[in-house]
């Protein structure tokens, strides 16, 4: 079921996610271009008010509130200090604007996500990170910015502050990433190379295969025994490398999986067949080549919508939870067929309180489906749950999951810190819309401080 509240009158408009499966009726709606435009509409608004960029998250978190800010426009660059290699931005822009500008000034951002179609506020806002020997959040990155409070005032937070910790990973809760300046480093050349791997192979050398490459990332195949190895070290830009792309019919991977995957959301089970198909025909296949990590890794555009789910394990605790996981997904008792790929990647511990990474290096392992209209009937995106919370993984902020607030503060050591500062900046709960209400439990914080009262 398409996850979509009731049209409370006839005046309301509705905000659809990129998917369509999010949905939420609105009366007020703002596009802003310039700071005190924000600070005005959220000084001025008296209910509830969220913000939103692209509309990719699978959480519902950008939406669900009577006025809605399209930030999409705020996206200009506001200064560059070629001294320090920093760029100060506004929040609206995209990673692809934002990356392609570094990496013609010959700098760089080290860890990068996925997908470059994101805005830069949402994607600090919910964690998005790269992967690899040195990997981390794209939210390390920021030494500064101005956030926009509950209030309609405009706080300044700097690297080093507390405020900072708790701001990097915040959802929008505690107030709107207004301004944000980001700490680049210069651009380097990556020598990548790509093979398959049997499960059990990468499974016993991935630790090594970590420490011993600048970047690291692994397609994991259910129900196949295989993943794919994608592995990366710096180089000079000017060193020859062989470049092997592979067949050319590996271009229509995507078609031929849409085609495929089309057929298993009314039979689940020929998932497994899909799967086998696919890594046969696309994942079988050597590569060599170079490029900066920006040219080399990242997704410049999505071919079909897809609904996304990640759950973040501790480094430590991963090969006892991933054994777990295959074994379940092989179990033909089980309904849970995944599609392909599920993305393995790995991020260094850091201090931000809502990080997935607080604390502890990590493993992430994204769960996929490419038919999102049936999302809500996908078995994985459950079972996988359900064995990452068993061994204490943590959900990625902007994609798919269920837990809540009982099973999350024992999940993050800082969460309830972060419960009562949010309460804190924002007591009338401005930028709450009903999903983060339930998320944070926060009926249940109003009831404890009456009770204290």
């Amino acid at each position: 079921m398409v996850r979509q509240n009731d049209l409370k009158n006839k005046n309301e408009l509705t905000w659809v996610s990129w998917n369509n499966n999010v949905q939420h009726g609105y009366t007020h709606h703002h596009t802003i271009k310039k700071e005190t435009e924000l600070t005005n509409i959220i000084r001025h608004t008296s209910g509830k008010v969220r913000v939103y960029g692209s509309k990719q998250s699978s959480a519902d978190i950008a939406a669900g509130t009577d006025s809605l800010i399209d930030m999409r426009r705020y996206d200009q660059i506001i200064s560059v200090d070629d001294f320090k290699k920093q760029i100060t931005v506004q929040s609206g822009i995209t990673l692809k604007t934002l990356i392609t500008t570094i990496q013609s000034r010959g700098w760089s951002l080290p860890c990068l996500p996925d997908i470059d179609t994101v805005t830069l506020g949402g994607a600090l806002s919910t964690g998005t990170h790269g992967t690899g020997r040195d990997g981390k959040l794209l939210s390390e990155y920021m030494v500064s910015c101005r956030m926009v409070m509950a209030d309609g005032s405009v706080r300044k937070i700097q690297k080093g502050e507390e405020l900072m910790d708790a701001a990097r990973v915040s959802l929008g809760l505690l107030g709107i990433f207004s301004e944000i300046t980001l700490q680049c480093e210069p651009v380097y050349t990556l020598h990548l190379k790509e093979q398959p791997m049997h499960d059990d192979q990468w499974l016993a050398e991935y630790d090594d295969l970590l420490e011993n490459n600048d970047f690291t990332r692994i397609l994991w195949m259910p129900h196949t025994d295989h993943g794919y190895v994608i592995l990366g070290n710096k180089i000079d830009p000017d060193t020859p490398v062989k470049h092997n792309p592979g067949p050319d019919y590996l271009k229509h991977r995507r078609a031929v999986s849409r085609m495929l995957y089309k057929y298993t959301t009314k039979f689940p089970f020929l998932t497994t067949i899909a799967n086998k198909i696919i890594y046969k025909l696309f994942f079988t296949s050597k590569k060599e080549s170079k490029g900066t990590l920006y040219d080399a890794t990242v997704t410049k555009s999505r071919s079909g919508t897809l609904e996304l789910a990640e759950w973040t394990i501790a480094k430590s605790r991963f090969d006892a939870c991933f054994r777990e996981l295959k074994a379940a997904l092989d179990n033909k008792n089980n309904a849970a067929y995944v599609h392909i790929p599920m993305d393995i990647r790995f991020v260094k511990e850091d201090n931000s309180w809502l990080s997935y990474a607080y604390g502890e290096d990590c493993v992430t392992v994204g769960c996929v489906t490419r038919d999102a209209s049936s999302a809500d009937d996908y078995k994985a995106f459950e079972v996988v749950e359900e064995i990452f919370l068993k061994h204490g993984g943590r959900p990625h902020w902007g994609k798919r999951f269920e837990a809540k607030d009982a099973e999350l503060s024992k999940l993050y050591p800082k969460w309830e810190d972060f419960k009562s500062l949010r309460a804190e900046l924002d007591p009338e709960g401005k930028f709450l819309n009903p999903y983060l209400t339930e998320l944070l439990d926060v009926k249940k914080v109003a009831k404890n401080k009456n009770r204290a009262a």
